[in-house]
Parts: C-alpha cells; structure tokens; sequence
C-alpha cells in the first residue's frame, strides 16, 4: 500500500505542503524488509541495505568484525570478481559506499537509473554468494586495511584513544557498547576465516536486513527486480532484535593519558543517558544545545568569555539503539590545568541553574531542526538512509515525522527535568588527555587509563600468502547469476539552467531555480582572501572574515547570533587562499531576512574588542595544535617546496602562530576597506526562488554597498623541480607513515585542466584507480591512496596521496613511483574507454541537491569558465582517444620531476627511503 508522509511549512495559518514522501513498503517472502520511494527529480536511482548487525553484535575477544565484515563485502562474491564490485559501479559513474557503527552495518549505491538492475546484482550477490569465496588471503589483506585504517583514524592522531578509554569505563565489562566499532587491534588480528563465515550466514540474512530503493524507476519493474535477485536467497535463523541497556554509574571515574601527538590537554566528561527515539533522548538534544553551543551557552560564557580556559566547547548528546551518552568535550589552551577546566564546567551548571533560559531559546534550536530536516531530505541517498533506519529501530518509516514532532514538541520543563535526573549531581566518566610529559594539568582523582599503543617496530600485520588456482563453489540459483546484467540506454541529462544580471554597484548575480524543497542556499564570493595578505604577515585575511561574524554596528555577537537562529539560518562569513566567502543557508521564507543580515554584516562591521582577542587566542593555539597533526604537516610541507616559502600562499591562511599574535585591529579595518568591494564579488543563489524575488531583495545591498579598485597581485611561483628529492618531517613514534608527492602544476581555468583531471581518474581519482588497487586492495598498506589535480585561480598542483603503515614506508614510496612510471609507458584502450564512460555517466547524478547546483556555479564563476562548461567537458569525453590521455600523462604527470614528502618516524624509516635512489633524505624542520 502506498503511503504519503506530508509535511507542512511555515507558520500559523500561513503553513503549507512542503515535502510530500510517498513511500511503499513490504516483505519478501524471505522476510526481508522492502521500502519503495519514487523521486523523478533526477534521473538516478539510490539502492540501500541495511543489516541490522554493528559492533553490538559482537563479544569480547572478536570485538571489530562488524566493520572487518564491512570491508569483506566489498572484495568479492560468487559472481562478482575480485575488485569487479568496485569497477562495476565506478563505470557506469555510480556513488558507492559502506559504514558500521555500534548498531547497523549499512551499504548504499547511487547510480543513473539504468544501473539500478546492475546495483542489485551486485548488492544480492553478497548478500547471498559470498561465504564459499572468503579465503586466508583475502581475509588477511582486509585485516591489514582495518589496521591501518585504526591507526589512521586512533592511533596516529591527537585523542584518537579518547573514545576507547570513555567506552571500557562507562559500559560495565561485556556491555555490548564498552568497546570500539574498529576492535582491539589482536581481536582482529585473531580473526579467522571461519568466524567470518559464520558471522556472515548468521547476520547477512535476508530476514536481518531492510532493502530501500529512492529515486526515479517504473514501481512494477523495481518489484520484478527485487524478487529476482532477492527473493530466493533464504532466510537466516529468527534473530532477536537487541532490548535497551542503559547503564548507571555507582560512582565517578576520572582517568589519564598521556597522548603522543596532543599539543594541547582536553577534557571530556560523559554521563550515562537513555536509549534512541525516546522522549528523554529528544530533550537531551536540545539540553546540549543550550549548555554548550553557542555564545549564550553558559559552558561558552564561562570557560571561553570569562575565564580563557579554551577557545572552544562542544556538548552533544548521542542515544542509540541499546543506551545513549551526553558529552561534554573542551580541547583547553596549552598549559591549562583540567582541574581548572573540570571546575569552570561546575560553574556553568551553576549558572545554567541561575540564569535558566527562555522559550525564545527553544524557539531557535527549533528553528534549526526544521531546516537541517529538511536538508536531509534533498538527496535520494539520505531519503533512503532516514526510511531504513526509522523502519528497522523505530518500527515505521513514518516516524520520520513523529520524531520531528517530538522534537518540536520538547519543553522547558521537559528541558529541566532531564538535566535534573541525567546531569545534575550525578555520576560521570572524565578523561583527561595531556602531552607527553605533562601529567600536572590532569583533573584531580584521574587514574592512568592503561593505553597500550602499538610498538611501531613490532606492528601488527598479517603475512598474504600466495595463493594457488582456486575453485570457488556456485551456490545453486534460479537464474543466471554469473553475468552482469546489461545496462539499458543511459539517461537523458538535462543540465540547469542559470539565469545571470548585474547590479549597479558591479557584482554578478548567478542563480538556479529549484523548487522541490522550501530551502535556498547562497553564496556572495569577493575575490582576494589570503592571496592580499602580506608575506610579513599573513592570516590578516581570514581574520578580517572572521570579525565579520562577531556582531555588527547595532548587534552584539550574542544577538545577531540569535537572529540568526531563530531564522533556522547558517550564516559564515570565512577567509580561503583565493577568496573570502558568505555562505548562507535558510528555509526559502526567509531569504529576504538573512540576506539583511548579510547586508548588516558586511556594511556594519562592530570590530568587537572582545571577540578579537578570544579569535586572535583560537587561532594562535589552533595553529599550534595542528603542528601535532602528521597530515597537517604533509600539507604544509608540500605546500612550502612547491609554491616557494617566499610565496603567501606557502602559508596556512589562518597564518603563523607569530604572525597572528602581531595583528591588530587597525591591520584589519585597513584589509577590509581596501580590498572588500562587489566590483571583485560574484552571487550565487540556488533553490526555492525566482530571479525576480532575487533581483528585488538586492537593491539595499546594491544601492550601500560602494566599489572601489581592487588589485589582485599576480604572484610569482618557482618552477618545477628538475629531477626528485625526498623530504622527511619527523614525528617520533608515529604508527603511520603520510605520503604526499606531486609538483605546480595548471590553474584551474587552464585549457588543460579538464583533460589532467581525465587522465588521472584511472590512475588515482577513484577507487579504481591504480593507487587505491595496488596499495590498498593489493599490498593492504593502507586505508586509501588517491591522486588529484587541484587547481586554483592562480596555481594549482597534482599531489598523490596516502597514510602507510609505518614498515611499509619504503616500499609505498616506491611504488608510487613505479605506477607512475608505468602509466606513463602508455594506458590500455580499455582504461580510455572506461574512463570515458565512468565520468559521462556520472553526470547524472552531480547536479542533484541544491549544494551540487551551487558547486557548479561557484567553479564556473570563480575561474571565468563558460556558462555551457559541463557540455564542453561532455564533448570532450565523447571524443577521448587513447592518444590524447597518453598525451596529457606525459605532459603532466612526471614522478622524476616532483617533490616526495614523507611524514613519520626518523628513527625507523629516514634512512631506508634512500633505497629509492634519489638521493639522500633531506630532514625538513
């Protein structure tokens, strides 16, 4: 039966149909759970499958096979090839991707509608077909890709164990959640072919899952479909759905760590909270809120304003299936005592007892709810995504809007009475995370949370044996499974249609109408940014945009804040290496108001004293704090060796630690009234409004805001390298090595720069580029490996990309440099004809949110590319030779004329990398 969820808009009697969802759902006869929703908005179709199996699931002692399974499924099944699951999708230009967590395991695919057949072949045959071709090799190789995917994600980064420690603490021992969604790194190291075999006839069962298919599709062929592929895989045995188990403290918990990589202490304190979809959970939500969001919040005024413990606090709650936690999270300035820290969080509970809040404040963080809603329902993706997960955990997709409705529903006294039985006076776990060596700023009564960290020179890695000629067993099935299913004509793509005008005062006005949802999303774009600043000192730039933000002539920052919020709006006014940005988003209704807002922003600066001062505090420590980042630093190495230190850009554009100390107001008034003009600025508006609404709602920006004469500097750049060198930045005791090598290479508006990003998508653009198969899915060194030309207005670059394990150093170097040198020799035919069809077929799904739209606008402005951009791109696809991408390879990609930049361990890996044979490492500081 079909079923429509209506929504209404706006407010009082003025409230109308915004969001219409028609949905069906039913079962197979195999119990698997199926929900249709048809959206010919574009012409692509979003296929989801959610199993309800997460880390939960697990038990101790094999704890991260939820997510090890997850990365299982992705490498082969009966009627799929090794690594054909990913190249299938890659080449019709779908989307693609998995996620685990403590409770489900989820996989999507967006595609062109035609593929959908194809998606369900491919999604079946794993459900179904996949036990007989799990093998010690391939479970082995997925073992070292969740290694290193734990190191990248925990062991490599500052507070990676943060959350490792507040689980084993908060959840008794054995509780389902007291352990990590990754695992134990032994746990997975223990894993065997058996237990995954196991885990997957047990819990990849039709009867275990919801199936969702979104977007543009015939209702009776979809149906035909699915009982093709879906209906004869048998069901599992019955399994129960998991009962909640929330957890009480008996008493407080404060633990320590001294953390490797952290620059600066941070504090987090958890208390125990109820279960998902729950009256408690939603009054929680919006208790976050008002304790730690925002600068009303009493956590903000205390720790931030007045006592300048930190420059930032975050409060959240997070309830799922089986219990839920309230966080409050607080990075401190470099050297501050979390004792200090532990006691300005009391204060703030104080004070929130003593200054209370109003129904305004409700009225706001309502506001916001409404709009993120909606948003989410602007993809056929997330559609698909929110329709699973209230079928499966809240019984019915149609609580999608019960939730919303108690959502808005929530209460002062609601508010009051959960900070009353979860918060106040009651138990909780902290943690204390401080740099190496500084075990005074921990909290008073913290115990050592015993981490035990990887010994690099020991790290755990499974051995891939070779494999002989293997003979996979066939399922028995009632259709032909061993061929893919073959696509039907592609889809016809309409690309949007962009109206333009100038106003008076000199900026370009570009716009998009698209009036499926009542959103609007915008963007004002004015030239210059880092690229103005000073080499003596730099930051001034994204410092001006960002004293933007803090109140205006008559407004407080708290009150423009507020008004901001109360409209539902995001309003972020930031500094970029080419630009500073206004981006805003809003229920389309209140268009007219938050660009007054904007207006007042921009015109009506306050200069607040205040706001410099605690933003001059962020920044400096910030910048400090990244210095700890191994990724950060790859970065700005490479950024260094190839733009030229000499050069603005070379530095982070929120500056030095230095440079931003010696700013002053004066450099930013001065920065703002020469260089912020709308003769620089560009437009951009997508989403529920017409040009005439548009062009209306302008006239006082046009009529106060005045051009002036900007002149933007043309930079100089050294050149590329003659031949390569490898610079080393030393991190002592990193579990990982970062790998970042490339060259200057063409500005975005260059005539060649379509062709480069061609030419490299099959070398490391996607997952089926050659770096991602070889490092990853090949050698299992790494999470990923990518490559990428990414080109501004005034330079661009080619960089290649990955986070190795820590032994594997050398031998990632090197290959790199092989594949390189092996694309150059001449690509096949068969990858010309591959990417062409990937890339042209993808089109049908890159312009379908009103983000997408704006994306496209902002490149097509920003780089002075031709309104029909996308059609010449197409027409260069059509007619791509094998001759014309071997070309631009040549021209373009040279491992022997690029920089190699490796960030890691000195001690264990500097002297290796020269096996390589450019040279000695050179140790850059």
């Amino acid at each position: 039966m079909l079923t429509t969820l209506v929504l209404l808009a706006g407010c009082g009697s003025n409230k109308k149909p915004s969001l219409s969802l028609p949905y069906e759902t039913y079962k197979l006869d195999n119990g698997l759970t199926v929900i249709l929703n048809e959206d010919k908005s574009d012409p692509i179709t979003s296929l989801v499958i959610l199993y309800h199996v997460g880390s939960s699931r697990e038990v101790p002692g094999k704890t991260g096979f939820a997510h090890l399974f997850e990365h299982m499924m992705f490498q082969r099944s009966e009627n799929v090839k090794e690594d054909e699951f990913m190249k299938s999708l890659d080449k019709v230009g779908g989307d693609f991707n998995g996620g685990t967590n403590f409770d489900w395991t989820i996989y999507y695919e967006v595609v062109p509608k035609n593929a959908l057949e194809l998606a369900m072949w491919l999604e079946s045959d794993r459900m179904g077909y996949l036990s007989n071709t799990v093998t010690p090799q391939s479970l082995a190789l997925q073992q070292n890709v969740v290694q290193n995917e734990k190191r990248q994600g925990v062991d490599n980064r500052p507070y990676g164990f943060t959350d490792y420690v507040i689980l084993k603490n908060l959840y008794p021992q054995g509780h389902p959640y007291s352990w990590d969604v990754i695992g134990e790194m032994q746990d997975l190291a223990n894993a065997t072919v058996e237990d995954v075999k196991a885990f997957h006839s047990k819990y990849y069962v039709p009867n275990n899952a919801t199936l969702v298919v979104s977007g543009d599709y015939d209702t009776a062929e979809v149906k035909a479909l699915i009982e093709k592929y879906f209906g004869e895989i048998p069901a599992g045995e019955k399994l129960t759905d998991p009962k909640p188990m929330t957890v009480t403290l008996g008493e407080t918990r404060k633990l320590y760590h001294e953390d490797s990589f952290a620059k600066a202490p941070q504090y987090t304190m958890v208390f125990p909270a109820p279960q998902q979809y729950t009256k408690d959970s939603y009054s929680l939500d919006v208790l976050a809120q008002l304790l730690g969001q925002g600068k009303k919040s009493p956590l903000y005024k205390v720790l931030v304003k007045e006592k300048k413990l930190t420059s930032n606090v975050r409060s959240y709650n997070q309830s799922q299936e089986l219990a839920g936690q309230f966080e409050i999270n607080i990075t401190a300035n470099p050297s501050t005592s979390l004792n200090d820290v532990e006691k300005a969080v009391f204060e703030a509970f104080t004070r929130f007892e003593t200054d209370k809040f109003t129904e305004k404040d409700l009225e706001r963080i309502k506001a916001g709810i409404e709009t993120n809603f909606y948003r989410m329902m602007s993809s056929v993706m997330y559609k698909s995504f929110m329709l699973a997960m209230y079928s499966e955990y809240a019984g019915s997709p149609d609580f999608m809007l019960e939730e919303l409705k108690m959502m808005q529903g929530v209460t002062m006294a609601d508010v009051w009475d959960v900070y009353n039985r979860y918060i106040k006076g009651k138990n909780y776990i902290a943690t204390s995370f401080v740099p190496k060596g500084e075990t005074s700023l921990v909290a008073e009564g913290s115990v050592n949370a015993g981490v035990v960290e990887e010994d690099i020179t020991k790290a755990t890695q499974m051995k891939i044996e070779a494999a002989g000629e293997e003979v996979i067993a066939k399922t028995p099935s009632k259709i032909d499974r061993s061929v893919a299913p073959v696509l039907g004509p592609d889809p016809s793509i309409t690309l949007p249609l962009v109206w333009k005008t100038e106003v008076p005062n000199g900026m370009k006005v570009y716009g998009i109408e698209q009036h499926e949802l009542p959103l609007v999303t915008w963007s004002i774009v004015i030239k210059g940014g880092h690229l103005l600043d000073d080499i003596s000192k730099p930051g001034v730039a994204r410092f001006t945009a960002q004293m933007l933000n803090e109140g205006t002539k008559n407004k407080t920052p708290e009150e423009l804040e507020e008004e901001i919020q109360l409209l539902g709006a995001n309003i972020n006014i930031r500094g970029g290496e080419e630009n500073i940005t206004v981006s805003v988003s809003s229920m389309a209704r209140n268009f007219e108001k938050t660009l007054a807002l904007v207006e007042e922003m921009l015109l009506e600066p306050r200069w607040d004293e205040e706001q410099f001062s605690l933003n001059k505090t962020r920044t400096v420590n910030n910048l400090k704090r990244s210095l700890a980042d191994p990724n950060y630093l790859a970065n700005i190495t490479f950024g260094k060796l190839n733009i030229g230190a000499d050069n603005v850009l070379s530095t982070d554009i929120s500056g030095t630690p230095e440079s931003v100390e010696a700013i002053t107001m004066d450099d930013l008034k001065g920065f703002y009234e020469k260089n912020l003009s709308p003769s620089v600025a560009n437009f951009m508006i997508v989403g529920d409004v017409d040009q005439a609404r548009v062009e209306k709602a302008f006239s006082g920006l046009n009529e106060r805001w005045v051009a002036k004469d900007v002149v933007i500097p043309s930079l100089v750049f050294p050149p590329v390298p003659e031949k390569p060198s490898i610079y080393f930045v030393d991190v002592p005791g990193a579990k990982q090595s970062v790998i970042s090598i490339g060259n200057l290479s063409l500005t975005r508006d260059n005539p060649d720069y379509y062709k480069a990003e061609v030419a490299n998508y099959m070398l490391g653009g996607s997952t089926s580029g050659r770096f991602f198969m070889v490092l990853r899915e090949e050698k299992g060194y790494t999470y990923g490996a990518y490559s990428s030309f990414d080109g501004m207005k005034s330079y661009g670059t080619f960089n290649a990309s990955a986070a190795v394990r820590s032994d594997a150093t050398l031998e990632s170097v090197r290959l790199f440099k092989d594949i390189m040198e092996e694309y150059r020799a001449g690509v096949p035919q068969e990858t010309v004809d591959f990417t062409k069809g990937s890339l042209l077929k993808a089109n049908a799904r890159r312009f379908e949110t009103i983000d997408d739209k704006l994306g496209m606008l902002n490149t097509m402005t920003t780089y002075g590319l031709p309104m029909d951009y996308i059609k010449q791109e197409e027409d260069y696809l059509r007619g791509l030779t094998k001759a014309q991408l071997d070309e631009t390879v040549q021209k373009y990609i040279d491992p022997m004329k690029m920089y190699y930049v490796v960030v890691g361990d000195a001690a264990t890996q500097l002297k290796g990398l020269k096996k390589i044979g450019f040279g000695e490492p050179i140790l850059f500081k």
